[in-house]
């Protein structure tokens, strides 16, 4: 689904402040895998997200989708099979508009056609059986604005909205970082219970530990822009969080 072979990035190339923020990274991710990718403050993490959302492009090496090279293919191509929920819930919506308006815009991603098309009845009913599907009673508030909702609720719907288009990969940019931790609780069950219903291919970025110990099938351990550890789901099983804090250093 998704492979990068021999990905590096260097910002400020033979500049005094020249920064490696990855060395010749290669990885394949396998479609349905949901992969957490861990790591300090400057180990790369976010650069390789990036890259394969296409808003960096590497320095060197190549990235690959389903088989087609797409390294500098740029992130708005990228976008009508890539979706990307960040850290900041007030990113993922448009806040002057209401949940339903919200969603036709996420369905309509990679179409041509106009806001006002397709907002009918059975839309909104398509809409409000997905939203029923967070227990936050929002489908009952599909015309409330975004800009009434809290930053739980708005990332919930961030990724819902997600699956609106022919979505094939999802990036999760720190998704709970900004939440409480009730919030981001519903936000990450809601991940991978899309994860697993939609037969999607998603790739997450976080610094929470027990975010990274409970979920995904996959732990990715960055360390200088390297890979350091890659982790299946049976070899996580048999390690402890103390194992995870002890390779950053």
């Amino acid at each position: 689904m998704v492979e990068l072979k021999g990905v590096s990035k260097v910002f400020n190339s033979g500049k005094p402040n020249e920064i490696v923020a990855l060395r010749d990274v290669n990885l394949h991710i396998k479609a349905r895998d949901f992969v957490v990718i861990v790591g300090s403050n400057g180990s790369g993490k976010s650069t390789l997200l990036n890259i394969i959302a296409g808003s960096l492009q590497s320095t060197a090496g190549l990235v690959s989708m389903d088989s087609h090279d797409v390294t500098r293919m740029p992130e708005f191509k990228r976008s009508k099979w890539v979706a990307r929920v960040f850290q900041d819930p007030l990113q993922g919506t448009a806040e002057g508009l209401s949940i339903l308006e919200n969603f036709r815009l996420a369905a309509l991603r990679s179409s041509t056609k106009g806001l006002s098309i397709g907002l009918t009845r059975n839309f909104a009913a398509e809409v409000k059986d997905k939203v029923s599907f967070l227990g936050l009673g929002l489908e009952n508030k599909l015309h409330q604005t975004m800009a009434t909702l809290s930053g739980g609720q708005r990332q919930a719907l961030s990724l819902l909205m997600s699956i609106m288009a022919d979505l094939k990969i999802l990036l999760l940019d720190e998704p709970t970082a900004a939440l409480d931790p009730r919030s981001a609780e519903v936000v990450l069950k809601v991940a991978d219970r899309i994860v697993s219903e939609y037969d999607i291919t998603a790739v997450m970025v976080t610094h929470n530990m027990k975010e990274a110990y409970q979920y995904g099938n996959r732990l990715i351990v960055m360390k200088d822009g390297c890979i350091n550890r890659d982790i299946s789901n049976e070899e996580k099983r048999n390690l402890e969080m103390t194992d995870l804090y002890g390779w950053f250093v």
